[in-house]
């Protein structure tokens, strides 16, 4: 059997303005969770690469500490 193509050309939508401020709102609430877990995955990852290469030493030298 052969594979036909099947396209698809999406030209207009209609869709009000209320509703699309609502979707907008609803977009903007599930960021927030999304930004946080991006935000926890990030800040284990700096700290386990921290403790493997020890960063931590460099922020002697800048506090005032000896090198």
């Amino acid at each position: 059997m052969s594979e036909q193509e099947n396209r698809v050309v999406l030209t207009d939508i209609d869709i009000s303005f209320g509703r699309l401020i609502v979707l907008f709102v609803k977009f903007g609430l599930a960021a927030i969770p999304a930004a946080i877990i991006v935000w926890l995955i990030m800040a284990v990852l700096i700290g386990l690469f921290g403790a493997l290469f020890g960063g931590v030493g460099f922020m002697g030298g800048m506090m005032g500490g000896r090198y």
